[in-house]
Formats: structure tokens, C-alpha cells, sequence
């Protein structure tokens, strides 16, 4: 089987993938949604990180895709649902690079409080500019983490060991770490915070979450750092906002647009500011981070492949299926109505065939159910199942 993999995602996955039989190509760049038409016919397995998007047309031209792996931690780059349709399991990486983030949202907190990108500029210019104007520690400062999920609740336990008192905001019900305490509005955390870092998803619901209502409600003086989604910030509106002086300091690593490959031109309305630093979508780009999730999800995607097993699979039941040592599965994927389950127990009755194991998940319209068996399953009975009016797909393997 073939797998293409995009965007300069970490060698460890061609070396994972190749290890279990696949042929890995692997490209520099992301593809547009006609490259990808035109290159997906045949391949396998696709692996993109976050500047590759994955269409309906894309997914209906990629008649033999079985898997997606997303290389970071967002997956609205794909089309889940359409994705879902066809029986396509898509895997991400939500836990393999929060450490790296969490350190450069911890690392231009210190630099925005201590002004150091007007420091260093002013130097490499031959300007001796030693003042501490404008210049804090951030011990006792207030941090407001808007978005409390897997990076969010790192960064308040590694903020609050700094000496930064933690405020976070979230619309789902999240557990408190340490003495961080909960905002029951996103106004309430404004008005307190002295730097609020945004880490919320990329759901269409979140787009322009943060315009020129948001800033007029920070503190003065306050700093802006969003390591989450570009499309949910107003960045001209952010930019009037710290010509101003109502925000003192702004550092954003993720963009509404965003360039497609390393070298393109970049443009943004917050480029030449004073105490504003730029980076290139570099939050989770750490040597550790991109080993770990290369080997992460290319072994998701293996696992999908060669043994049906979807655990943590973001658009199919997870079905958390031990590893194939003995005998044969099924992997049965189906419309989610009554009596299928059943069903495939009865053929399998019928025909004489001992059910060593079996596993089921539901999860929307879609059922999975993995069965393992002891000896192979006959061909009629595959055939029998696979002819299904429920049936999405069905495959077996066998060790």
C-alpha cells in the first residue's frame, strides 16, 4: 500500500510506515485540492499538517484512501463529515507537541513583559537603548488562558510555577488545576488579565472570536498572545488597538492566511510594530515535538490499516482493538441501526466460525464492530456481510 505523506512531516513516520510495508512518498510542500485529485488516486494512507485541506471533491476522487493522519493537533483542515461518509478514519496528535507550544507561549510572555523585541532590534541597528521603561517582571501578573483543553491546562500549571496568577475561561466544564480559577465570562477574564493567551479550537463557531470588542475590554497596557487559530482573531483591528497603546505587546503565531510553502511571501496588517513578535506557525515545531507526533500518528495510521483498530480516530468509532497475534479479523463498518451486530454473529454461527473476540463502538450514524476469530473466515461469509444493505465497508485481516 502507498502512503503520501505532505508539508514536511518528521522522517520517523516514513521510517514507522516503511517498517510495517508501505511505500512512502514524501513531499515537501501542501498540495491545492486539484493536486490532490490528481495525486490521490492509488495512495493509501495521506498524512498533512494544518496547510492542507481536504475536501469533499478531494476525498471523492481518493477511491482508494483509507486513512488520514493529521501531523497537529487541529483537524478542521479536513471534511470530517464527508470523510466519515466514505468510511475514511482520520487520527491527529492532541497531546505530542503541548509541551512545545506551552513553552513559546511561556517564552513570549517574558519577552512582550520585558520589551525584548524593541531591545534586540535596536541593537542589531547599533542603538544602546538601556532602559527599563516599560520593562516587568511577570511574577504576579495575571495570565487569562482563554481555551482550557490539553495546552491550556499545561500552560496554567507551568505559569502558575512562574509566579503568574491564572484566570482561564471555557465554554465546556473544565477541572481547575492548581489555584487557577475559573471566569464564568470571557468579559470577566478581560477586564482582569494582564496577558491573555488565546487557545481555543479551529470550529466555525470560534471564527473572529477576538475583534476590536474584545481588545476595547483588556486592560490597558495588557499583552495579546494567540498560539491557537488564525481565523479567530481581527488582526487590523489588533493593530489599531496596539498603535494605540491600549495593548502594550502582541505575539501571534498563527495567521488568517497563511503561506503554502517554506519561502513564500508573508503578509500581515501587524507587521512593523514595536513589541509585536511574528512566527511562522512554529508553536508545536520542536525537533521533540515533530519526532513524537510523526511516530504517533503513523503508527494510528498503521494500526488502521493492517488491523482495523480506530482508537482515537476523531471521525469514526473508536474501537480499541488489541494488537492481531493469532487466527483472523473482521473489521465491519455500518449504518448504526438495530440488529446488525446480530446479524454478523449469526452468519458467523451458521457457518461454524469461533468468535475468539469481539469489539463494538458506536459513534453518530456509524457503527464498528471488530470481530476476532481463530481460523480464517470463509470467502462466502466475507462476501455475505460485505453485500450488506448496512454495510459502509468490510475487511479482514489475518496474521
Amino acid at each position: 500500500m502507498k502512503a503520501l505523506l505532505l508539508e514536511n512531516i518528521h522522517p520517523v513516520a516514513v521510517e514507522t510506515l516503511e517498517r510495517r510495508g508501505f511505500d512512502v512518498e514524501l513531499r515537501s510542500a501542501s498540495m491545492s485540492e486539484d493536486e490532490l485529485i490528481a495525486a490521490l488516486p492509488g495512495v493509501s494512507l495521506l498524512g498533512i499538517r494544518s496547510n492542507t485541506t481536504i475536501t469533499d471533491a478531494a476525498l471523492e476522487a481518493a477511491t482508494d484512501l483509507l486513512a488520514i493522519g493529521c501531523f497537529c493537533i487541529g483537524t478542521n483542515q479536513v471534511d470530517l463529515t464527508a470523510a466519515a461518509a466514505r468510511g475514511v478514519a482520520v487520527f491527529n496528535a492532541p497531546y505530542s507537541n503541548t509541551r512545545s507550544v506551552v513553552e513559546l507561549v511561556i517564552g513570549e510572555i517574558i519577552a512582550l513583559a520585558r520589551r525584548l523585541p524593541e531591545k534586540t532590534q535596536k541593537m542589531h541597528q547599533g542603538i544602546w537603548d538601556k532602559s527599563a521603561n516599560g520593562s516587568h517582571e511577570i511574577r504576579g501578573r495575571t495570565l487569562g488562558i482563554v481555551g482550557y483543553g490539553n495546552i491550556g491546562t499545561q500552560l496554567s500549571n507551568v505559569a502558575e510555577a512562574m509566579g503568574l496568577r491564572v484566570i482561564f475561561f471555557d465554554t465546556a466544564d473544565r477541572l481547575a488545576h492548581g489555584n487557577a480559577r475559573r471566569m464564568r465570562t470571557l468579559d470577566e477574564l478581560l477586564e482582569q488579565a494582564d496577558v491573555v493567551s488565546l487557545h481555543v479550537d479551529g470550529r466555525p463557531g470560534n471564527a473572529g472570536l477576538f475583534g476590536a470588542e474584545q481588545f476595547a475590554k483588556m486592560k490597558r497596557r495588557s499583552l495579546f498572545i494567540n498560539a491557537a487559530r488564525g481565523m479567530v482573531v481581527d488582526t487590523t483591528a489588533l493593530r489599531s488597538f496596539i498603535e494605540s497603546g491600549h495593548i502594550a505587546g502582541a505575539a501571534l503565531d498563527v495567521f488568517p492566511v497563511e503561506p503554502k510553502a517554506q519561502g513564500d511571501v508573508f503578509t500581515s496588517p501587524l507587521q512593523g510594530l514595536e513589541n509585536v513578535i511574528l512566527t511562522p506557525h512554529v508553536g508545536g515545531s520542536t525537533q521533540e515535538a515533530q519526532e513524537e507526533i510523526g511516530w504517533f500518528v503513523a503508527g494510528k495510521l498503521a494500526g488502521f490499516a493492517l488491523e482495523g483498530r480506530t482508537e482515537l480516530s476523531v471521525n469514526l468509532p473508536a474501537v480499541q482493538a488489541p494488537q492481531l497475534t493469532v487466527g483472523a479479523r473482521i473489521g465491519y463498518l455500518h449504518v448504526n441501526v438495530p440488529g446488525v451486530l446480530a446479524e454478523v454473529n449469526q452468519r458467523l454461527a451458521d457457518l461454524g466460525v469461533n468468535v475468539s473476540a469481539q469489539y463494538l463502538a458506536t459513534r453518530a450514524e456509524q457503527g464498528y464492530v471488530v470481530t476476532d476469530v481463530i481460523d480464517p473466515v470463509p470467502a462466502e461469509t466475507v462476501e455475505a456481510l460485505a453485500a450488506g444493505e448496512q454495510t459502509i465497508w468490510l475487511r479482514t485481516w489475518s496474521v
